[in-house]
């Protein structure tokens, strides 16, 4: 009896020690759960997801104890004032570092917080320059910027669609805002005419009265700068109106959603923007979808493998600082150089990621063609 007792006491000592030797380390992800935009804030927490699911399989040790991380992930409604609580709600949980926000309208003000704090963040998916630009040194994205992508766009339209006029619509957010000027400079620089500029808002879902007022103007193309959630309803009452100028948009409505909320409106004179390479053509592309569709058992939107190596990156700098104190892997973070789902992740002094990709999509044959 006494040595089933001595035994067991030694059992335990065991695992207590095993447990003690076990570091919990947070991670935050952050993004729309709830609303029109809910399907493409799931998509980034599940790439997050994912890489922490795939570095707990994996086992990693740092400082000798071996790391248990956890993805804590908060709803910011894709509003600014409740973006910047939950991003002090998870500095006050202590994590070590945050992958989000979505949206850059949430984005920016949220890094503000997480500057403050000392807490590195990664966006996967915020595209407006000025993130990047405010002088925080813990702020990063894996994807590239407005700047990039309005650049393309503008002489996409002007050049390979041939459009002397343009009528732009943008849904006023820091996102669709910042993409419509880009897109504009460029079109104005490559010899277009921009003949309407018109907003709405990213909860709307009639825009009979400016497509009517666009109508007039008889633009070649029209641009939208916003998310899926307006681009859907948008095509159809176009559609409904009789225009037939092409239709032009970014990432936010290069999406599997958009194809639904248009449906039959949505044809050949469609394209769409996306920054970085098709899924198919990224190194780890078609591992990722296949995988992710098994775990998660539905189909990447759109900004998941860059949520995925958003965290990777995270997780990659712990291990070569042997530190998950934001202060000391920050610099290994800032290094960082390797080859992650979406290509090579390697970060300019902005914060910006190295050589950003920008891919042109056209409507056909029931999805969005790379070009």
């Amino acid at each position: 009896m006494k040595q089933t007792v001595v035994a067991l006491a030694i059992m335990g000592i065991g695992l207590s020690v095993a447990q003690a030797q076990e570091m919990v380390v947070k991670l935050g992800s952050v993004a729309p759960l709830t609303g029109t935009i809910s399907h493409l804030g799931k998509d980034n927490e599940n790439g997050a997801r994912l890489a922490v699911e795939d570095a707990n399989a994996k086992g990693v040790t740092i400082g000798g104890k071996k790391v248990k991380f956890e993805l804590m992930g908060e709803d910011d409604q894709a509003d600014p004032r409740t973006g910047t609580t939950v991003a002090q709600r998870l500095v006050d949980a202590g994590v070590k570092g945050v992958v989000g926000h979505l949206n850059s309208g949430t984005t920016i003000p949220a890094s503000r917080i997480y500057n403050q704090a000392g807490v590195p963040m990664i966006s996967p998916s915020a595209t407006n320059p000025t993130l990047t630009r405010q002088g925080y040194k813990a702020v990063f994205r894996t994807i590239a910027n407005d700047v990039q992508q309005g650049g393309v766009l503008g002489k996409f339209i002007v050049g390979p669609l041939a459009a002397r006029t343009v009528a732009i619509i943008d849904d006023r957010t820091a996102y669709g805002q910042g993409l419509a000027d880009e897109t504009e400079k460029a079109v104005k620089a490559g010899g277009g005419k921009i003949v309407a500029r018109e907003f709405t808002n990213d909860k709307a879902t009639d825009f009979n009265a400016i497509l009517t007022k666009i109508r007039g103007a008889k633009p070649d193309v029209i641009f939208f700068g916003g998310m899926d959630a307006q681009g859907g309803p948008m095509l159809r009452q176009l559609k409904q109106l009789g225009v037939e100028a092409k239709f032009v948009t970014g990432d936010g409505g290069c999406s599997p959603e958009m194809i639904k909320l248009a449906g039959e409106a949505l044809g050949a004179n469609a394209y769409c923007s996306m920054a970085g390479l098709p899924i198919e053509k990224m190194p780890g592309g078609t591992e990722f979808r296949n995988r992710y569709k098994a775990r998660f058992n539905q189909d990447v939107q759109i900004y998941s493998p860059y949520a995925y190596d958003a965290a990777t990156s995270m997780i990659n700098a712990m291990q070569a600082a042997n530190s998950v104190e934001p202060a000391k892997y920050l610099p290994e973070l800032k290094k960082s150089n390797f080859s992650g789902v979406t290509g090579t992740v390697a970060f300019d002094e902005l914060g910006d990621i190295k050589d950003g990709a920008i891919t042109m999509y056209q409507f056909k044959a029931g999805t969005w063609a790379p070009m």
